[in-house]
């Protein structure tokens, strides 16, 4: 229900932990750990006060109900340190590893702009995604 707004909370640097479905048990659990739970389901706020309802079907709407339910802030220093699919911090990898792994543009135009997941090995750099992502957010107010 909430992926693609998973994946823009952890571009923005948040951490979130997602999955299609989970046991009671583990929402029990997250939420003890200080968690928030974002859910598009009526029932889980009567089940787990402090839930966030997530109304829209939209991103960039979804967004801005995170921001006006929390105070969702847009701190462009975080942007971009997490792994969109792991949620694990980035890390910055050897230039010679990300040159013998990655096409030649990306070495030639960042040499040391590389990012790795320590966690599933994918590589992050500045591109023309990250400028479209950024575009976005803005057009979406963020």
């Amino acid at each position: 229900m909430l992926g693609k707004l998973t994946k823009w909370l952890r571009m923005m640097g948040y951490d979130v932990v997602y999955q299609r479905s989970y046991q009671e048990e583990e929402l029990v659990r997250l939420m003890a750990e200080g968690r928030r739970l974002l859910s598009r389901r009526c029932g889980a706020q009567a089940r787990h006060p402090g839930t966030i309802l997530i109304r829209s079907d939209h991103v960039g709407e979804q967004l801005r109900e995170l921001k006006d339910a929390l105070g969702l802030e847009s701190d462009r220093s975080r942007f971009f340190t997490r792994c969109l699919r792991c949620n694990v911090i980035l890390e910055r990898t050897d230039p010679e590893v990300a040159r013998a792994t990655l096409p030649d543009y990306v070495s030639h135009e960042n040499p040391s702009g590389v990012l790795c997941c320590p966690e599933c090995g994918r590589f992050y750099w500045p591109g023309t995604h990250r400028d479209r992502m950024l575009k976005q957010l803005e057009e979406w107010g963020l």
